[in-house]
């Protein structure tokens, strides 16, 4: 580890901070000196009450009633209450400008460029939302999306949340059971889908996967269609109960949004988990919990201010655009893309950066560490002379992609990887922009949340690898998962593994300077390139291949990030070759996404199970990564693990 730092704030840059800027406000009314960010955090997390309390004055939250009382705590930690007396409304938080200056700003690939002001984006609103209630969508009421990233997209999810309805959305790459296995959960009334998108500088169409999609969804009253491709005006025809966007709008008499006023625990929209051992579960947000957890992560740890524009690459089936979207809140322009990073080549981002004076560059770190592997440097053919921080997550930042930034994209800038999850729809762990940056490291844990490493007995570790938990209350914990009334699931998620303490799934560890290291992920998810999978997914599109009986998924540690590996036993006689390699693959690929096909199939002659029959990838990894394995005695085969030991395959 070095003994110098990457990159520290100037004296005038933390000083200018929204963060400096909060710790006087707090000095001034509590008489609390802080001088360090370890100081700030420590108040968040003792003080709870006092600081969930400024960040609302510090934010300008809007609502038609705050209450007096800001934080209730609970003897089971995810029954605990903030702001239990509030009313408010999202999209009423995110509108925070009425003129003509660019709110969005939306590239589709080389395909497509648009802007939509703060005036029409305010008008756009408006619209769908009457369009909403003529349609008798009431607060409560699901709304779903199959939608690339784009302005119409932002405008129609703020006009659900203004009408105090539920928003949910995949994105358009993802095969029919992939969408149905989340949306026919929750019987939306409303589907917005686009007719298609761009990829790769191809125009996928849309029609007849949403027809498929219609069809199975009995709960939808009416489709609505985007015109993205060109093509929405000849898709309604052939959908029933649909009309497109464009004209559903121009019905609507326009004016100013009305925000329904909504408690504080209101459910605002559901995200969905990977699908590990069944269908996704359906994770509920609430509406004020995002609102403030999003503020926090924005103004404070990520510094955004009014004039800046912030981009993050991401689609609408990945928590990080629902956080994009919160950045209207700071009156920020964002920058939206949708299609492949690397058309027409590796240059289109940063391209984009310098066209629009890109001011907060967000993306993966599996997307930094592909364009240091291509040997182009961008500072060298790009000016990038507004861009002063990126943010990375995903999966873990590689050291060697923190000396990339710094050497190859600017050498002064905040570079924040930051780590959360979809469970939390926000972070655990992040930057700040008052502290130094350390090769290879996070900074430190997000304010508001009391982060630690716990050993497996549940006693924290001050330096070693360990359980990501956090021992307390914060505001976007998950109202609940939708169909769970006894919340036996969402309890078992979360508080299972120790008593009363939320353990995410993830290992880590601290670092001498307060920071930490993310280490991969603990349970069975897979998280290549920071898109989180169901193996579960995997399995129901596999299991439709005649020559499968079965099959096991696990993620494979590679080249500082996670490949998927699958594992099949077939049927007798069956010799796994490249065509059938390449049958599963596509079996994958269209019926989950792109994202859910495996780097490599293996075949197996067993695969080990436990003895009720359920199969265990968490023990054929370990395997794999050469890592002891537990439980064995629970597994009724336990000699089909040698079958996953020191393969070659798996050595390229």
């Amino acid at each position: 580890m070095p003994d110098q730092p990457l990159w520290t704030p100037s004296p005038i840059r933390a000083g200018q901070s929204n963060l400096a800027r909060l710790m006087a406000k707090l000095k001034d009314r509590h008489g609390v000196s802080m001088s360090s960010y370890a100081d700030i955090h420590a108040f968040s997390v003792g003080r709870p009450d006092l600081f969930w309390d400024a960040v609302w004055d510090f934010a300008g939250v809007k609502a038609s009633a705050r209450g007096t009382k800001v934080f209730e705590p609970a003897e089971r930690i995810w029954e605990a209450k903030f702001f239990p007396e509030a009313r408010l409304n999202y999209a009423e938080n995110m509108l925070v400008r009425d003129d003509d200056s660019p709110a969005l700003v939306f590239r589709g690939e080389d395909k497509v460029r648009q802007t939509m002001s703060w005036r029409l984006l305010n008008d756009r609103v408006a619209r769908l939302g009457q369009a909403l209630r003529a349609y008798g969508i009431k607060p409560g009421d699901r709304v779903c999306a199959v939608v690339p990233n784009m302005p119409d997209t932002i405008a129609a999810f703020l006009a659900t949340a203004s009408v105090g309805a539920v928003w949910s959305s995949c994105s358009p790459d993802f095969g029919e059971r992939g969408i149905l296995n989340r949306f026919g959960q929750i019987a939306p009334r409303v589907l917005i889908a686009s007719d298609g998108y761009y990829y790769a500088g191809k125009a996928l169409r849309l029609g007849d996967k949403i027809a498929s999609v219609v069809q199975e969804l009995p709960s939808v009253e009416h489709v609505v269609i985007i015109d993205y491709l060109g093509e929405a005006r000849s898709i309604t025809p052939t959908l029933p109960k649909a009309e497109t966007l464009d004209s559903l709008c121009d019905r609507q008499p326009g004016g100013a949004p009305e925000f329904a006023q909504v408690p504080f625990d209101h459910p605002l929209y559901i995200l969905y988990s990977s699908g590990t051992t069944g269908i996704p579960k359906c994770i509920v947000h609430r509406s004020g919990g995002i609102l403030l957890k999003h503020l926090t992560e924005l103004l404070l740890q990520t510094d955004l201010k009014p004039d800046d524009r912030l981009f993050y690459f991401s689609t609408c089936g990945w928590m990080m655009w629902n956080w994009l979207v919160s950045g209207l809140s700071a009156g920020a322009t964002l920058l939206l893309y949708d299609g492949s990073p690397f058309h027409p080549n590796e240059r289109v981002l940063f391209d984009y950066a310098d066209e629009e004076g890109m001011t907060i560059f967000g993306t993966s770190a599996k997307y930094i560490d592909a364009v240091k592997k291509t040997g182009w440097r961008p500072r060298d053919t790009h000016r990038l002379s507004t861009l002063r921080c990126m943010l990375s997550t995903g999966s873990p930042l590689a050291p060697e992609s923190f000396d990339f930034i710094y050497d190859a994209v600017k050498s002064e800038i905040h570079l924040a990887s930051i780590s959360g999850g979809t469970d939390i729809c926000g972070c655990f762990v992040a930057g700040n922009p008052i502290s130094a940056v350390w090769r290879g490291e996070i900074q430190g844990p997000v304010l508001g949340m009391a982060v630690d490493v716990y050993d497996d007995a549940g006693k924290p570790l001050a330096r070693d690898k360990g359980e990501l938990v956090c021992k307390a209350p914060f505001p976007s914990m998950p109202v609940m998962f939708w169909n769970d009334p006894t919340g036996e699931k969402y309890h078992n998620a979360y508080y299972a593994r120790f008593e009363n303490i939320w353990c995410h799934g993830d290992f880590a560890e601290w670092t001498e300077h307060g920071g930490l290291i993310i280490l991969g992920r603990s349970d069975a998810t897979l998280n290549p390139g920071g898109v989180r999978i169901g193996t579960a997914e995997i399995y129901a599109q596999v299991e439709r291949v005649p020559e499968v009986i079965e099959a096991l998924a696990i993620g494979q540690d590679w080249d500082h990030d996670v490949r998927v590996v699958l594992f099949v036993r077939l049927r007798p006689g069956v010799i796994l070759d490249d065509a059938l390699v390449a049958r599963i693959k596509q079996q994958i690929r269209s019926g989950a996404s792109p994202r859910h096909v495996p780097a490599k199939v293996l075949q197996v002659a067993d695969i080990p199970r436990t003895k009720s029959g359920k199969i265990v990838e968490l023990a054929v990894r370990d395997v794999v990564h050469g890592r002891p394995v537990k439980n064995k005695e629970a597994l009724a085969n336990p000699e089909a693990l040698d079958h996953f030991a020191n393969l070659a395959a798996l050595k390229v």
